[in-house]
């Protein structure tokens, strides 16, 4: 005999993914047991006004998983009933910080029960990069990734398009991927400064001189650099970039800094403290990312910052959801007293 099952569908999920989870929520109720028929791709188009492509779509990734057998000339049948409700997803970084702990505690938070998150590093290196993902193609459910690779990019969009694009979530930077429809929560790395910095225009003013101090010991977005460089242009602001800033470096009374990497934070503090600057009305400070330590240090460090916690929950509503999209995270300033 047949089994119907039944499928409620909702516009913020793609239908085959709609139809796959109704199937799996029916055998871990017991509604379908392991030999029993289900309708057959036609039946359920009919039934449902789906396309034909949608229901084979849902069909083929239930059979490539073992939960449905095709027997030719006869139909469909429930071939596994260990189903495990278990959402795997693999969570790739480029590297660990404060704020990439940010989004890696919202996103598992956000995603609630039943999810296992593998948390892998690929330190911007693409063999260790494309060793992972070939290992574990077909392994996830899910697989959300930060691409932030600083060489061989091409080589890294290769490895990307081999994961099928409704399981792909980019994180903190989004790539073209040739018209794959993939999902990404994401920085605009040179709009953002720029945006940032114009709400802080007026603060900027009193200084002489706008310097950003950009890393080179660990990389990143060049972006960067083009944002800050059309800020000063537009608002014809003397401006300079320093590549790190060490203990030999002089700090410039008069100049507001930009500063990317918190070791090179630390260093400009004690210049300062070293020749008597006072943060905020001698020099001014501006710190990339927005991190608790920031709200208190020095009476608070004014900060431009993407929302990383926003950006993990995003990620976790477009899977919880079955939604896939573009998003573009917030970014903001944050006044305090070292501007």
């Amino acid at each position: 005999m047949e089994i119907q099952f039944d499928i409620e569908f909702k516009e913020s999920a793609p239908k085959y993914m709609q139809i796959i989870k109704s199937l799996l929520q029916a055998i871990s109720k017991g509604k379908l047991k392991r030999g029993d028929k289900i309708p057959s791709i036609n039946q359920l188009s009919e039934e449902y006004l789906l396309s034909r492509d949608t229901v084979e779509k849902a069909y083929k990734h239930l059979i490539k998983d073992g939960v449905l057998i095709s027997v030719r000339g006869k139909g469909y049948f429930i071939n596994r009933v260990d189903i495990e409700n278990t959402v795997r997803i693999l969570l790739v970084f480029n590297k660990i910080s404060n704020y990439k702990k940010q989004i890696y505690n919202a996103f598992v938070e956000n995603m609630g029960r039943n999810v296992n998150v593998d948390l892998h590093i690929h330190h911007s290196n693409i063999n260790i990069f494309k060793n992972l993902i070939k290992n574990s193609l077909g392994e996830y459910n899910y697989y959300v990734i930060m691409p932030h690779f600083y060489e061989k990019a091409e080589e890294a969009i290769e490895v990307l398009k081999m994961i099928p694009p409704e399981k792909l979530v980019l994180l903190d930077k989004d790539i073209d991927l040739n018209s794959k429809k993939h999902s990404s929560v994401f920085q605009n790395f040179e709009k953002d400064i720029v945006a940032a910095l114009n709400e802080a225009t007026d603060l900027l003013k009193v200084y002489k001189k706008l310097i950003l101090i950009f890393p080179t010991i660990i990389p990143y977005p060049k972006e960067i650099i083009k944002g800050f460089r059309i800020f000063c242009i537009q608002h014809q602001f003397e401006h300079e970039i320093i590549y790190d800033f060490h203990e030999n470096s002089l700090v410039q009374k008069n100049a507001a800094y930009v500063v990317i990497e918190e070791n090179d934070l630390v260093n400009l503090i004690k210049k300062c403290r070293e020749q008597q600057l006072a943060i905020g009305k001698d020099i001014g400070i501006i710190s990339y990312n927005e991190t608790p330590l920031k709200e208190i240090l020095l009476d608070g460090i004014t900060t431009i910052s993407t929302d990383h916690e926003q950006m993990g929950r995003t990620a976790a509503e477009l899977i919880n959801e079955g939604r896939q999209a573009i998003v573009k995270n917030p970014f903001t300033l944050i006044r305090r007293k070292s501007l």
